[in-house]
């Protein structure tokens, strides 16, 4: 059970004045109760047993029982504002909610005992009605579980009867959350321009997040994916407030002079988590004319800045681009999205209200990086996915939640370069994914696709399932499935199989039969057959082609050298020579196996793997790779763009693995001292910062550092005369290689870049209200200049992030602040991360993993999350515990971190500890191992620049 604890300034939980403070709006939520249950005899509270129910033997609800319909009325009795008055005694903030809820629902079984979901309510009193016989039915006991279960069980004197229609009625209350779960309060603040001094003012909101379990938190309900039902919601607000929902407005009146109450129009059949609402004084921004009703609601300041001006219209292009493309509708003529405060995660899928993070749906022109447009239409572009994938067609238990987030991941690819050709981001986003997916299933502690249902059954266990396996590995399984049937018949197995199962529960072999029907049996392997490897074993597979000899075979790729699997894939390969157009084969056993089209007749390179469409590394023997290496030097344009990634990945990572050697994967980055795209320059930076977490604490760092300064002297001098000028190229490509550029240069302490970044932040802190910073560039020119700098640095920034209205800038100078070398401001930094006046909640997890991320504060976060578990572990656990450890490489690391797993409630955060635990093991061999071979590399390749 979370932690209570009351929020700063005068927003404490005040039950004893909820009797004068909220009267009216209980006298009006027991007259609609008492209406609904009239002429009835109610069940009063029983007697509790004093005894603990065993729980069930599987943590599932049974399915005697099938829910139909809810009707909801909820009421939270939050405060929107605050309003002191003189003479009158200002009231406190509460937390407190109440309500009452009808479900109708069929018996498939008979059976005496009803069990739903309640979690944090008290629930009382209870009525079971049979409405095939108009009669009502006796409530002998009825008690919550005390264990993970949630379930709260009534017993009845007699049997259910099959086919029987009935309905269960009970009252409700609860606590609103501070920590972003269930119904949860916000806060944010607003300029009152009627005051005579334009004075800063509080507001509150109150929101809703229930993925993937707590809609149990809000209403007592069948809460699991496949408990499909119809939900009416009516809400009691405040009068001065505006209620949204996931269907339109249906109805609303005033109950007295304080409470309003707005119902909505029922919803399609759903699962429980896709319920929604919020309680707000917020503004609307409407879309341009589409079919389609959109509607972008945010703070009333941010609306009048038109600050949802983008994401207006982007959300416009997209939904009509999903419509056409799934050849099915969006399941409503309406679409409300909302820019919160305050959400945990970055967005939610809501059907007809999708939730945002303010960050993740605003643009502020003039503030936000033009490459922020990016990260908005890409997330918009998720969730809007959702609305087929997850909302009408849904997983039938989280064991297989990529169904919904893979897809999601998948489809937004296709609706961002539709949406926004120019920005020609697609390679970006894929190789994003498929680097997240592959280091995180490189460990013997990921999961499969399709995890047994039997190991996805607490909200714990459920809550890791939401990881880079779910979103990334999922949506390049798929990636992979589309380039192998081919395009055409993928989509079209998808349209079908969207219209055959709108508002149903699938499992992944109802999408492997639409597609396999698309292809017309065209090839020798079902896609059922290939997709089982894929979706039901954990990991991927490293393919191991020798030139010389043609030989090919395939192993269980793990970064734990010494683990034995025996797992193999059925996998399609591609590939090409530099004297040769592209090939395909399959490799259906371990091998190895000889195959001719492998063998270098005339000298040439193979490179497998064409565009990284299939999820596996590719290793060759030493003459293979060097001929690579030497094309890279030479002239690197023969190699296609994604696989000059996709090769330093391979090499680094197989390094990692002890595959190869070191010195291989730090070969291949000499060529970078030529290239100037990105995906190259991300790829050797990403891998380099291992190296760079596993040994910027000792003297392999130093060598380490001038060897980077060097290579990335000339992409740096590229440029230059644009950065200088606070100028940026057209491609977004080059744009966010200028940010490569200058954050590389100037950790390296290139000259020439700490000199800039501490003029153009010395310039600001000059005339401080005007920024001549691009914007683009802020937020590395930021982070480089507090890094050089000092208090003076620090504190400024600090008054800017504090004093900012502007989304963007808060959270570039947000992630600046942690950026400071000095220790103790880092601590002050950690400390204000308890403080939500500060430092948000949901922004608390990824500013410690920022801190972190910087050698001076890795130690100190650590320490830090122990100390305040408590309180952090409310928010995104598993992704603290991954972020904050990073950089272990020692036993007494690993010692410490076995130590917080066994003395420590993991909320969520099991898997993502364990995995810890692994990678600080293999981190502790790999620098035993490389750490004189490492050194004498850089060593070696820096002596001529001393």
């Amino acid at each position: 059970m979370p932690r209570k604890s009351t929020l700063s300034k005068g927003l404490a939980v005040a039950f004893a004045v909820l009797a004068v403070s909220a009267i009216g709006g209980m006298v009006s939520m027991m007259i609609v109760f008492k209406i609904q249950t009239s002429n009835l005899t109610m069940t009063e509270r029983p007697t509790e047993p004093t005894t603990t129910l065993a729980p069930p033997p599987v943590m599932r609800l049974p399915r005697s029982l099938i829910p139909e319909r809810y009707e909801i009325l909820v009421h939270p009795h939050f405060y929107s504002r605050i309003v002191e008055e003189v003479n009158v005694t200002t009231p406190n903030q509460t937390l407190f909610f109440n309500g009452s809820s009808t479900v109708y629902f069929r018996c498939h079984q008979p059976t005496k005992y009803i069990f739903l979901h309640s979690f944090e309510l008290s629930v009382s009193p209870l009525l079971v009605k049979d409405h095939d016989e108009n009669g009502q039915l006796k409530v002998t006991s009825y008690q919550h579980h005390d264990d993970e279960s949630d379930f709260l069980e009534i017993e009845l004197e007699e049997n259910l009867k099959t086919d029987g229609n009935y309905s269960l009625s009970l009252y409700f209350e609860g606590e609103i959350s501070e920590y972003l779960q269930a119904m949860y309060v916000s806060r944010y603040t607003e300029t009152n321009f009627d005051s005579v001094n334009e004075t800063i003012e509080e507001r509150f909101l109150v929101a809703t997040n229930l993925e993937p379990t707590s809609a149990r938190r809000l209403f007592p309900c069948f809460d699991e994916p496949d408990m499909k039902a119809v939900f009416q919601l009516t809400v009691i607000h405040r009068v001065g407030t505006f209620a949204l929902s996931n269907t339109l407005q249906q109805s609303s009146s005033l109950l007295d002079e304080d409470w309003k109450y707005t119902k909505f129009f029922s919803t399609p059949k759903m699962s429980s988590y896709l319920l929604a609402f919020t309680i707000s004084e917020f503004l609307a921004m409407d879309s341009p004319k589409s079919r389609v009703n959109i509607k972008t609601y945010a703070r009333p300041e941010a609306i009048a800045a038109r600050h949802t001006q983008y994401a207006a219209g982007i959300t416009a292009k997209i939904l009509e681009f999903y419509e056409g493309h799934f050849e099915l509708q969006y399941g409503f003529q309406h679409l409300g999205q909302v820019a919160l405060p305050d959400l945990e995660p970055l967005a939610m899928e809501n059907w007809g209200l999708i939730t945002y993070q303010e960050g993740a749906l605003l643009y502020e022109e003039g503030v936000s990086s033009l490459l922020h447009k990016e990260v908005i239409t890409t997330i918009i572009a998720h969730e809007l996915a959702h609305q087929w994938f997850g909302n009408q067609v849904t997983m039938k238990w989280w064991n297989e939640v990529w169904l919904n987030e893979g897809f999601a991941t998948y489809m937004s690819y296709l609706a961002v370069n539709h949406a926004e050709p120019s920005f020609q981001i697609t390679e970006k986003l894929i190789m994003d994914d498929l680097h997240a997916a592959f280091e995180e299933d490189a460990l013997l502690t990921s999961h499969p696709l399709s995890a047994p249902p039997n190991d996805v059954q607490t909200t714990g266990e459920i809550l890791g399932m939401f990881n880079a396996i779910s979103y990334s590995k999922g949506a390049m399984v798929l990636r992979m499935l589309a380039n192998y049937v081919g395009e055409k018949a993928f989509d079209d197995g998808i349209r079908a199989y969207l219209k055959t199962h709108r508002g149903e529960n699938v499992e992944p072999n109802d999408l492997w039969d639409f597609i396999e029907n698309a292809r017309n049996g065209k090839s020798q392997y079902k896609v059922s057959n290939i997709m089982e490897y894929w979706t039901t074993q954990m990991g991927y597979p490293v393919i191991t082609i020798n030139t010389t000899s043609g030989a090919i075979y395939q192993k269980h790729f793990l970064y734990n050298s010494s683990a034995v699997s025996s797992l193999t894939w059925l996998i399609p390969i591609t590939f090409t020579t530099n004297i040769s157009g592209l090939n395909n084969v399959w490799l259906d056993k371990k091998g190895p196996v000889k195959m001719e089209e492998f063998i270098s007749k005339k000298g040439e390179w193979i490179l497998a793997n064409v565009n990284a469409t299939g999820y596996y590394r590719v290793n060759y023997n030493l003459e293979n790779w060097e001929r690579l290496l030497w094309q890279l030097e030479t002239n690197p344009s023969r190699i296609p763009l994604m696989n000059r990634g996709q090769l330093i990945d391979d090499a680094f990572n197989l390094a990692r693995a002890k595959q190869v050697d070191v010195t291989l994967a730090l070969n291949s980055t000499r060529f970078l001292r030529k290239e100037t795209a990105y995906l190259p320059w991300e790829s050797a930076v990403r891998n380099l910062e291992y190296f760079i977490l596993m040994f910027d604490r000792s003297e392999v760092y130093g060598p380490m550092q001038l060897y980077l300064r060097h290579q990335v002297e000339e992409l740096y001098n590229f440029f230059k005369n644009q950065t200088d000028s606070s100028t940026i190229p057209d491609d977004h490509s080059l744009q966010h290689n200028q940010i490569t550029a200058i954050e590389v240069a100037c950790s390296s302490l290139l000259p020439d870049c700490v000199e800039m970044v501490t003029e153009k932040f010395a310039d600001w802190m000059d005339t401080s209200d005007t920024n001549n910073i691009h914007t683009n560039l802020r937020s590395v020119i930021y982070c480089q200049a507090v890094a050089a700098g000092g208090k003076k640095e620090w504190e400024f920034a600090w008054e800017k992030f504090q004093s900012s209205t502007d989304t963007s800038e808060k959270d570039q100078l947000r992630k600046a602040l942690s950026c400071t070398k000095q220790t103790w401001l880092l601590n002050r930094y950690l400390s204000y991360t308890l403080d939500p006046d500060k430092i948000r909640l949901m922004d608390a997890t990824s500013t410690i993993n920022l801190i972190a991320q910087n050698a001076a504060g890795q130690a100190l976060a650590w320490n830090f999350i122990r100390a305040h578990w408590d309180y952090f572990s409310q928010g995104d656990a598993a992704s603290l515990v991954m972020g904050v450890t990073r950089r272990f490489s020692t036993q007494f690391e690993l010692q410490e971190l076995i130590r917080f797993k066994d003395n420590t409630e993991m909320n969520g955060a099991y898997r993502a500890t364990l995995q810890a635990i692994e990678q600080t093991q293999v981190n502790i061999q790999w620098v035993k191992e490389n750490h004189d071979t490492v050194l004498e590399w850089f060593e070696r390749e820096t002596a001529h620049l001393e």
